[in-house]
């Protein structure tokens, strides 16, 4: 049963009260302004936050196709546990941090409009939610503390009312910016170039109204003023309209401009006696509440023009306009995102050359990496997520492959083929081919991964196939099912209309379906010859010949007792199930016995796995040797005797065991395998 103490200890555990009262700090301006002494981190503008936020989680270093690269740990979403993870995108990950490095240290482009293009589904979204939920967490750190101030005033009753700055601006903007310049020359003094602060710009039109109104009361004793600050941290939340802002397109007869800089609040312009008083001003727009943070515009090329003319200002002199009051100042990062059809309506238009000479583009491209795009359906399809349902092995690699090769371009070198392009940008080797010539394939398309197949279109299918009737029977979906359902879905897919295209990628399909024959023979060759004591006898005997043949002596037979020359139809029956020809045969049993021989003088054993060409021929002559026992095509006919159903049986436990099928699927595997075989199919794994 239940306890309902251990639940409440649970929710203790979770809600910490000093945190609260850290998150809920109030005090003066002269206890802000020992803050700021101690660290002026706090007085950061919104895009050294960002930057400083995104490397508070850490980085790595590593090496692809000989260039330095660098891994935002922050990307791979440690605050949600990999929920919103991006994979494979780490190139264009690095030019977006680039940029905000850029705008943080005052180069330029904090004066651009960031704008995300690519295809739909290719996660412009995702990086906003990330940059959004970052800043949220951030700012609840000491690292990333913030703050902002509101005004004690007198009320009615003899009683104070507090009215909260509507923009959450920097207190340092109370400092009156005759004296600014030489207080932050102050607190810079110190300070490493990239570490120093900035405060511009002017009070918002209510708080500047405020600030003037006291000044007049005290006859500009600026310290009085002060006394009606209180200064509060501010705590970034989407949710509560605290320095993040979002804004949708809507219909352009609904769309008005008072969303993005706020509108008069009517009820109060009988108290205040005028609709231009600030105080009868909601500044509560898209654009006011980001201020300190960042706000998401998206679609934002499907925006009425008006619209992109408040972007101008608001990127470029970081000012917006509200009805009936003078520009007011912004600091917040302006994060479009669109994909290629609007994008291209942009650059036809001439009317828009100004914003387009606003605009930082960055290419956001699908994943053209298979153990990437493995991953992003992964974190959806997994067993924690999928319960009662057996996802058998390649499963999600298959419908992921697919995805990927309708997104590459056919290869131009002679010989290479496109599944092999693919597994060479996987990191695969083939033989011919090096690192140069991935990066010079990459060079030659340099659009690839602009088009293609969404992901969210392989995540619908494989759903679809989840709850599909033959799953909900046999709790087991395979990569026929998947594949199946994305050949079906393709006859109605609302983006391709273009019927050369869906019959490219059902050619696609066909190309991916006999990649999977030859990983499920090759699984079960596998599976067959997995009996380690078989295998290393083979290996023993193999070795003792190999040694005898390089050094010119004779094998000792032992059931005759007599020495006989080395067993050459052995060697030749291994070596070539790896191709290797007769004429390098002396050549591949050097190298082996110059291998062991390297070992012996490392004090190492040679084990036959460690040599993996040596391992793969072994296996594949076991497992010839092996097929004919089990009898493996009758299993198509179903009339087996019982001692080659134990065998099957066995094969069967050992590809639930090392290769992470259940009972309906390596029965499947095995019948369909077997199927291959009484066709005649005998084609080795590649």
């Amino acid at each position: 049963m239940i306890n309902k103490e251990s639940l409440l200890q649970i929710v203790d555990k979770r809600v910490d009260a000093r945190s609260f009262r850290d998150e809920h700090w109030e005090g003066t301006f002269n206890d802000y302004l020992d803050i700021v002494c101690r660290s002026p981190r706090v007085a950061r503008n919104a895009f050294q936050r960002i930057y400083d936020m995104i490397l508070h989680f850490g980085t790595e270093r590593y090496t692809h196709l000989k260039q330095e690269m660098i891994r935002y740990k922050f990307f791979a979403d440690p605050i949600g546990e990999g929920e919103d993870a991006i994979f494979g995108l780490e190139k264009q990950l690095m030019q977006l941090v680039d940029f905000f490095k850029s705008a943080a240290q005052g180069y330029g482009t904090d004066r651009r409009v960031l704008l995300l293009h690519g295809p739909v589904g290719s996660s412009k979204s995702t990086i906003c939610r990330l940059l959004k939920k970052g800043l949220e967490v951030y700012s609840r750190t000491e690292e990333g503390a913030m703050y902002t101030f509101a005004w004690r005033l007198p009320g009615g009753n003899g009683e104070h009312e507090i009215h909260r700055c509507p923009m959450h601006e920097d207190p340092l903007r109370l400092i009156p910016k005759a004296a600014r310049r030489d207080v932050l020359k102050e607190i810079n003094a110190n300070l490493p170039p990239e570490q120093q602060i900035s405060v511009e710009g002017d009070l918002d039109p209510f708080c500047r109204r405020t600030y003037d109104d006291l000044l007049l009361r005290y006859d500009g004793n600026w310290r009085k003023v002060m006394d009606h600050i209180i200064v509060r941290r501010l705590i970034i939340s989407e949710q509560d309209r605290r320095g993040v802002g979002t804004f949708q397109p809507k219909d352009e007869k609904n769309q008005d401009s008072t969303e993005l800089t706020g509108d008069i609040n009517y009820r109060k312009i009988a108290e205040f006696g005028s609709d231009s008083d600030p105080r009868a001003f909601n500044f509560d727009g898209e654009l006011n509440i980001a201020n300190r943070g960042l706000i998401e515009f998206i679609e934002v090329l499907k925006l009425d023009v008006a619209f992109l003319y408040d972007l101008l200002g608001a990127s470029q002199e970081h000012v917006i306009k509200p009805k009936k009051f003078a520009q007011t100042d912004i600091d917040e990062v302006i994060i479009g995102h669109t994909n290629e059809p609007e994008y291209k309506k942009l650059q036809s238009n001439e009317l828009m050359e100004a914003f387009r000479d606003r605009t930082i583009k960055i290419d956001i491209p699908y994943n053209i990496r298979l153990s990437d795009e493995i991953k992003i359906y992964e974190k959806d399809f997994n067993k924690d997520r999928i319960k009662g349902i057996h996802i058998a092995p390649h499963t999600i690699e298959m419908a992921a492959l697919w995805a990927v090769l309708t997104r590459l371009e056919e290869p131009k070198k002679a010989g290479l083929t496109l599944m092999q392009k693919a597994k060479l940008y996987d990191g695969k080797s083939i033989p011919g081919f090096t690192e140069d010539s991935v990066k010079e394939l990459r060079e030659e398309a340099p659009r690839e991964g602009m088009q293609g197949i969404s992901p969210r279109y392989i995540q619908d299918k494989i759903s679809n196939a989840l709850v599909s009737e033959q799953a909900q029977q046999d709790k087991c979906i395979n990569p026929f099912m998947v594949l199946n359902e994305l050949e079906n879905g393709l006859s109605h897919h609302s983006l391709i209309s273009d019927e050369e295209m869906k019959k490219r990628y059902k050619e696609l399909l066909a190309m991916v379906r006999e990649e999977y024959d030859d990983i499920l023979k090759g699984e079960v060759q596998r599976a067959i010859s997995a009996d380690e004591d078989a295998i290393k006898r083979l290996a023993a005997n193999y070795i003792e010949n190999v040694r005898a043949y390089t050094q010119r002596e004779k094998v000792r037979n032992k059931y005759t007792g007599k020495d006989e020359e080395p067993d050459e139809r052995l060697m030749r029956s291994i070596e070539e199930k790896i191709d290797i020809p007769d004429s390098r045969k002396d050549d591949f049993r050097q190298e082996i016995m110059n291998y062991i021989g390297a070992l012996a003088l490392d004090g190492k054993k040679f084990e036959y796995h460690t040599n993996a060409r040596l391992h793969k021929a072994l296996e594949l002559k076991l497992f010839e040797d092996s097929r004919d026992t089990i009898k493996l095509k009758n299993v198509v006919s179903g009339v087996v005797d019982d001692e080659t159903q134990a065998k099957i049986d066995v094969v069967k436990q050992r590809l639930i065991k090392y290769f992470g099928y259940n009972e309906t699927s390596a029965t499947d595997v095995l019948n369909y395998v077997a199927s291959i075989f009484a066709r005649g199919d005998t084609k080795s794994e590649d």
